[in-house]
């Protein structure tokens, strides 16, 4: 793994200057550093990240289990393969990000404790003042960049969700959220409940079933699930004929790809078939008589939420080894042993684990100000989900729903280094989006239709982002299939272009 140390910094009072900003050292900002050494090696540029290590998510989720819920054949970079089984622990993760830093020389570009606070775009000067917080000496420094590239995700890295529940004050035990997972916390010996149904909760409760007295999931609703090996048989075959890595990372991806699409497809066209496929896997895997259709049949079709891989079926089997169990039902409050459901029903719990989602954050929680004004983003129509309306020289790296953030972080980053190669061509210093006159009249929508995909993480936060239209190029389509080709296909001489 690549070391973390970071490089000697000037002092506080001079401004440094890059083509090239890039806010965070997650996913997308690895990957986004090692395409612009590739198609743009003349760009200066420095990654930008808050907390003391590459990673991200991987690096700041730390509870029981965690684990990858796309496989990495599709969430590992295009340009690396993926040799392991297909969902991945986050320190094998870490792993293959840290190979990616070594083998390409990025570590001496990251920053690490670099809180940014404020970022001023100022068009007499056509670049980016940022104001950064040293947290590892609470020192201010200023850095200055021509372009802004936004690869810090889409949660808040500091705290989870937590919604608050009458009583919680009373209760003796401990609540944790899984993002904030304590070093200190011993579950021996303990009842843990687990509130949640997503991915989160998915891959906590088996990890942590046969370590704790007992664990419950408890869920207000049910959440779709997939199971199956974890093991792509196709990666297994080719590697039995000795095929070369770098072959069998294309032919697996583009394999993987075609079925998550024609799966998603179906969702769409035939959505009960796809909801029987699905519980008739889960079935499969627990005591006949079960109660599925309370416990794990979902009120919304397929893929309106995302879908987690239950890899080798190990939450189904803690179920029915009787170390876990899952609960469906609403809480009423929180008593000084456990919660009372508005059923009635009484659970004990020693600790209690708030598996209940993420805090939306658009653009890191920073304050962005254009020409002195201040900037909401809620007020910007998006370009293709990565620019906005208004603000210049900003590309924001916002992934996939229904498939691996990594896809959408590639084909941005080509988007990218392609546009600053063509402003360069042009000679042109700014570069800003806007409606042609043909959209003029165009309907203006929420970021993502409700009806496509609803978490709840989204529908809390839908009026901090921006707005969308109802063409393809002032929306985020969420369709890989179609972006794999559109992206690199845009005219980046369009009227939506305008540029100083």
């Amino acid at each position: 793994m690549s070391e973390t140390a970071t490089p000697a910094r000037p002092a506080s009072q001079q401004t440094e200057h890059f083509d090239v900003l890039i806010v965070g050292a997650g996913i997308s900002g690895i990957g986004g550093a090692y395409h612009l050494t590739q198609q743009c090696p003349g760009k200066s540029f420095v990654v930008l990240e808050t907390q003391d290590h590459f990673g991200g998510t991987w690096w700041t989720h730390r509870y029981p289990g965690i684990r990858s819920d796309s496989d990495l054949h599709t969430f590992g970079y295009r340009f690396k393969p993926w040799t392991s089984a297909p969902i991945a622990t986050a320190e094998e993760i870490l792993s293959y990000m840290g190979e990616v830093i070594e083998e390409n020389d990025l570590a001496r570009h990251i920053r690490y404790h670099h809180r940014i606070d404020k970022a001023s775009w100022s068009s007499t000067e056509n670049r980016w003042t940022l104001e950064v917080t040293r947290t590892d000496s609470n020192e201010t420094v200023r850095l200055t960049g021509n372009f802004l590239w936004m690869c810090q995700g889409y949660y808040r890295h500091t705290d989870g969700y937590t919604p608050h529940w009458d009583g919680m004050e009373t209760f003796k035990g401990r609540i944790v959220h899984p993002q904030t997972w304590p070093e200190d916390l011993d579950i021996a010996e303990k009842n843990v409940l687990v509130i949640g149904s997503g991915a989160t909760a998915a891959t906590l409760v088996p990890a942590i079933a046969g370590k704790c007295a007992h664990v419950t999931m408890l869920q207000r609703s049910p959440t779709y699930f997939i199971t199956g090996r974890n093991a792509i048989p196709l990666a297994e075959e080719l590697r039995d004929l000795q095929v070369d890595e770098a072959w069998i990372h294309e032919i697996v991806r583009k394999k993987i790809l075609h079925d998550q699409d024609t799966f998603t497809r179906r969702s769409f066209t035939e959505p009960e078939k796809v909801k029987q496929e699905l519980l008739a896997m889960i079935r499969a895997e627990l005591d006949p008589g079960y109660d599925v259709e309370t416990h794990f049949t979902p009120r919304y079709r397929p893929w309106q939420q995302r879908i987690a891989f239950v890899p080798d079926a190990d939450l189904f089997k803690g179920i029915r080894s009787g170390l876990a169990s899952v609960v469906t039902g609403e809480i009423e409050r929180f008593t000084e042993t456990g919660v009372q459901l508005k059923s009635g029903e009484t659970l004990a719990a020693d600790i209690v684990v708030t598996a209940t989602g993420f805090n939306l954050s658009v653009l890191g929680d920073i304050a962005f100000t254009i020409d002195g004004k201040p900037m909401a983003f809620a007020d910007t129509v998006t370009y293709r989900g990565m620019m906005f309306t208004g603000v210049p020289n900003l590309v924001w790296v916002f992934g996939y729903f229904r498939a691996s953030w990594t896809l959408r972080a590639d084909l941005v980053a080509d988007f990218v280094c392609r546009l600053l190669n063509h402003m360069d061509r042009k000679g042109a210093s700014r570069v800003t989006v806007a409606l042609r006159p043909e959209d003029q009249d165009m309907p203006l929508l929420p970021w993502i239709d409700t009806e496509n995909f609803n978490p709840g993480y989204m529908l809390r936060g839908m009026h901090l982002l921006p707005k969308r239209g109802d063409k393809p190029e002032w929306a985020h389509t969420q369709d890989y299939w179609k972006e794999k080709d559109e992206i690199p296909a845009i005219d980046l001489d369009d009227a939506a272009f305008v540029y100083g």
